[in-house]
């Protein structure tokens, strides 16, 4: 994955509101000290850094990735040493970037942050699904190829770090219409699912943690309509959410946070149409398999309620 023929690439990590997932889940990349071998931190709110913000927004050194962790408002400010607004460094390093990466949903879309002022607090390019953000209509004069959106909460550490490899050795990478890298969001978590058979078959989970029976149908889970690799990836290379029992929640979609994450909207008994299916197509073949009665994937669902239990 990595190469080192070329010199190491500069990184400038900034941060509006946030909780600071997604530098944790970074932090937790197991490839670490290959990636440090091919990159090095200008600035990084977490990490000892060479630069603080105040001394590169006041001088002119070039920047191979901005990368944008949380959400962004006209009205907050950054403290270090100085007190900075948000408006005014991004000013000055945007300009200086080769690319800008908004790691995480906040940065993304807005997130969670938006929730509680939307028209105030918003994603870098957009406000949820809107092209409304902090750089309004005018974001095409830092955009491009140059702006790519790596949303989750938190983002996957491989995402960042393949995102930022691939734009490092070819210059660009294939974006789709929210400038999310397809080689990573052309999946849907639901592609990889261990669940996936008690979906097709309409056998629904009993209870959350429980290994057997589909999260889609009760609990809430969005992976049919979730675009992200995380069920083929792992999260550790060990697990993902509907693999640990909880369902997903879509948090690399810019509807993120939906109203009501643990239940599933129903239509005559039905959930929404997962992608890539018609509504009339799906009801009909949803509607036939749940009338059939799949002894040997039920009986596993009771073992394992009866194991829970004894």
């Amino acid at each position: 994955m990595f190469q080192n023929k070329l010199p190491k690439s500069s990184i400038v990590w900034t941060q509006g509101i946030t909780c600071n997932g997604n530098s944790h889940s970074f932090l937790n990349y197991p490839y670490m000290e290959a990636f440090l071998e091919n990159f090095h931190f200008l600035h990084h709110p977490l990490l000892p850094s060479p630069y603080s913000l105040r001394e590169l927004v006041d001088n002119d050194e070039e920047i191979d990735f901005l990368i944008i962790e949380g959400a962004l408002s006209h009205n907050m400010s950054v403290i270090e040493r100085n007190r900075l607004g948000i408006h005014e460094i991004l000013s000055s390093l945007v300009k200086r970037a080769k690319y800008i990466i908004c790691a995480g949903s906040c940065a993304s879309f807005g997130g969670l942050f938006s929730e509680r002022d939307s028209k105030h607090i918003y994603g870098a390019v957009y406000s949820g699904e809107k092209p409304d953000g902090f750089w309004k209509q005018d974001f095409t004069s830092v955009s491009g190829h140059r702006v790519v959106n790596i949303p989750g909460c938190p983002l996957h550490p491989r995402w960042l770090a393949e995102t930022l490899v691939t734009l490092r050795e070819e210059g660009m990478c294939s974006l789709d219409n929210w400038h999310r890298p397809r080689e990573i969001f052309s999946y849907l978590a639901h592609h990889g699912c261990m669940r996936n058979e008690y979906f097709e078959w309409k056998v629904d989970c009993i209870e959350y943690g429980h290994k057997e029976g589909c999260l889609f149908y009760d609990q809430g889970c969005q992976g049919p309509m979730t675009h992200a690799n995380c069920n083929k990836i792992l999260w550790n290379e060990v697990s993902s959410k509907t693999r640990a029992g909880s369902p997903c929640l879509g948090c690399t979609e810019p509807t993120f946070p939906k109203k009501g994450l643990f239940s599933t909207p129903k239509y005559m008994s039905l959930p929404a149409t997962p992608i890539g299916i018609s509504k009339r197509a799906y009801y009909a073949v949803a509607g036939i398999a749940k009338g059939f009665h799949i002894d040997r994937l039920e009986k596993k669902l009771i073992n394992e309620d009866t194991d829970d239990h004894t």
